[in-house]
Formats: structure tokens, sequence, C-alpha cells
């Protein structure tokens, strides 16, 4: 009888566990137009959003714009949860040139980008912003290779940089396995870094499917991006895998929401896309079928 009540107990807690997880959890969209942000603002709380990404944009980052978005964030309770952006002139979004593109793991362009990451960090503080976030490149999956360790350098470099002002770092997921990435952040070690789960790059970069990674990642998961995409063409191998409307594709969102439910995540799910923006009809109904989820 005592076992009895017992499993009943358990099972009322984890009940109350997912559903108030589930209340902490807002859902938002990437805000790409920094021309109006009172404006943009209004509309996402108008709209049933509660929580946005910002985009880099060169030359907006001022002391002047954050007080902007402080003051547009507290008016309309439009938490900013991340300053998004991936510097470099040279980015290809391919298997063929992207390695040697992206992030911080070539050396060719890396001061420069090194510079931009830390204006975007600069930002966070001035805007009470809790991180930044980016695709840092593909990390070697050999972790005795010279170009592992420099790359864990240069992160550890930048992530103090951060830490001495008090933001946060997410690495958003794709070009790497999870473990890989899981080592990455262990090996960096300045407990200031942590992941930004792109749930359809996992599956587009053809690195993992996406219940499995967030079951790997667990409590490393900062934010999500809500996006839908496909495994790489077997015929193209050299393409990522195509990108398509939640949810059509790959993600099994209702099997990974309700891992998150069950892990107490109370972070942000942000729609990969501006409101205001060509997908507008879009991201509203992407909006309702997501919360339809969090609140079953």
């Amino acid at each position: 009888m005592k076992v009895k009540h017992c499993l009943v107990a358990a099972a009322l807690l984890f009940a109350f566990t997912t559903a108030h997880a589930a209340d902490k959890i807002t859902i938002g969209v990437i805000q790409y137009d920094l021309t109006d942000i009172d404006k943009s603002f209004k509309d996402l709380h108008d709209q049933g959003f509660g929580s946005c990404e910002i985009s880099y944009r060169k030359n907006t980052l001022t002391k002047d714009f954050a007080e902007k978005v402080k003051e547009a964030s507290k008016k309309y309770d439009i938490k900013v949860t991340t300053l998004v952006g991936v510097p470099g002139s040279k980015s290809t979004w391919n298997f063929r040139k992207g390695p040697a593109t992206i992030g911080l793991v070539p050396t060719d362009e890396r001061a420069e980008k090194i510079k931009v990451y830390h204006e975007m960090i600069d930002f966070c503080a001035m805007a009470d912003i809790p991180a930044m976030h980016s695709h840092f490149g593909f990390i070697p999956e050999d972790p005795s290779s010279e170009q592992y360790k420099d790359f864990v350098k240069v992160m550890q470099d930048l992530a103090n940089y951060a830490k001495e002002r008090n933001v946060l770092i997410y690495f958003e997921t794709g070009q790497e396995t999870p473990t890989t990435l899981i080592r990455a952040i262990k090996d960096i070690g300045t407990g200031n870094v942590f992941i930004n789960c792109d749930l359809a790059n996992l599956l587009m970069y053809g690195k993992a499917n996406s219940l499995d990674a967030v079951k790997q990642f667990g409590p490393l998961i900062k934010e999500f991006h809500a996006k839908d995409g496909k495994y790489p063409d077997p015929d193209n191998p050299y393409e990522l895998g195509a990108e398509v409307p939640i949810p059509t594709g790959d993600v099994n969102f209702p099997a990974v929401i309700a891992e998150l439910k069950k892990q107490g995540f109370q972070g942000a799910v942000t729609i990969e896309c501006e409101l205001n923006g060509s997908q507008h009809d879009y991201v509203i109904k992407t909006r309702k079928y997501l919360q339809e989820l969090l609140d079953k």
C-alpha cells in the first residue's frame, strides 16, 4: 500500500513539475529589424510572445540603443534572451567551405571576428541581455589535435572576457555531434558557456536527431531554436539538409517539448523568424502550435 501511495505521489510531483516548467517557458522570435524597437516589442506583446533574440547589426550596438532595449523590454514585458550573430565576410553554409570559413576554428579573419564578439558581449552588458550566441565553427572531433586545442584556448579567452562582464556564451548546435560539443564545453571550463539548441540544425548537418540530442545536452541547454528540417540528401552530401516549415520536417516536436518539460527547462523557445517580416502568418501559426504542445 505504501508503494502505491509513493507511486501516486511521484506521478503527481512529475505532473506538477512539468506543468510548472511549461509555465516558465516563453515563445519568442528573432528581431532582425532594429529601427523601432519600441514598436517591435509592442507587436510581440500584442501577439502573445514573451521573449526575443536580437540579431547583431553593425554600428547599431550603442549605449543609446541599449537603453532603448531595456526600456522597451520592461514596458512590454518582452525578455531579450540573447544577442545572436555570426561575424565573418567569408562564411559559407555548406560542407565544402563551411569548416574553413565559419566561426573561430579557422584562423582566417579570426581577429576581426573576435573584435565583433567583444562588441556583442559589451552590448549585452549594457543592455542587460544575459547571453550572446553564435556558430563558433565546426569543432574538430579529435581532442588531441592542435586545431582542437587552439580552438579551446581561443574560446577560453572569449568566455573569460564575457565572464568578466557577467555575460554567458551559447554555442548554437549543428556543426558537430552532441558529444563533441559537450566535450568542448567541458574543456573550455569557464563555467559560463552553454548551448542554444537549434533543433533543425542537428538534422540538417547530419549530426543527431533532436530528441536524442536534447537528452544528451540536458541542463547545458539554455535556449532553443524552433526550426524544422531534413537530413542531408544522400545524393548530395556536400550541402546541408533542407529547412522546412514546422512541423513538416523530421524534428519530433511533441516528443522534444515533452522532454524539455520533463527536464524542467525554463528558458525560451525561439522561432527563427521575425514577426513582422514576410513570414508573419507562419510565425503566428507556429507560436500557436508550440503553445498547444507546451500546454498539454
